[in-house]
């Protein structure tokens, strides 16, 4: 598969089959997060791989709305980082699970993001304490998403040209 079929096969998946992903496949996709490109190269990111049902299970419930397509996921990896060593730490944590989620299309696997950062539950409670306290992730350290993987079992079609929005292109200036 080339990039551009990459490009446009890769649709956001929430529903998956019972199968785990490989090891091999788990690799391959920590190994994209960890060669993506960073502010000044700091690679200043950390990732929490989570494949535990009970632990997806509590996941699920983090925040009000998209989240719980988790409980059946066979793998989840949490997307952290630190704005007192890096102020680019959103950028890079997202061009890190961006990069793991164009392998996973690649690898025939499914994924989804889920937005933490800044999410609430409808009492209030961040989204990012309810995933600090499960995976008892240090304070030092903020959550920008949870990526979820796991067998598709369907395929979405791919994006079309038709719908690309080459208005919202300005060239020289706006």
């Amino acid at each position: 598969m080339d990039y551009q079929e990459i490009l446009s096969k890769r649709r956001s998946c929430r529903v998956f089959t019972d199968e785990d992903v490989s090891g091999d496949d788990v690799r391959l996709l920590l190994r994209a997060a960890l060669m993506s490109p960073t502010s000044r190269n700091m690679r200043s990111w950390q990732f929490v791989v989570v494949d535990d049902k009970q632990t997806l299970e509590k996941l699920s419930d983090a925040k009000e709305n998209g989240s719980a397509f988790l409980r059946q996921v066979a793998l989840a990896v949490v997307v952290l980082g630190n704005n007192l060593h890096n102020d680019c730490w959103v950028e890079d944590g997202a061009i890190a699970a961006v990069s793991m989620q164009y392998q996973a299309e690649e690898l025939g696997l499914g994924s989804c993001w889920v937005q933490i950062r800044g999410r609430r539950l409808s009492d209030g409670t961040e989204s990012e304490r309810v995933v600090r306290g499960i995976l008892n992730i240090p304070e030092d350290m903020q959550v920008l998403c949870i990526v979820g993987f796991g067998h598709k079992t369907e395929s979405l079609p791919p994006h079309s040209e038709e719908e690309l929005k080459w208005e919202n292109i300005h060239i020289a200036e706006y």
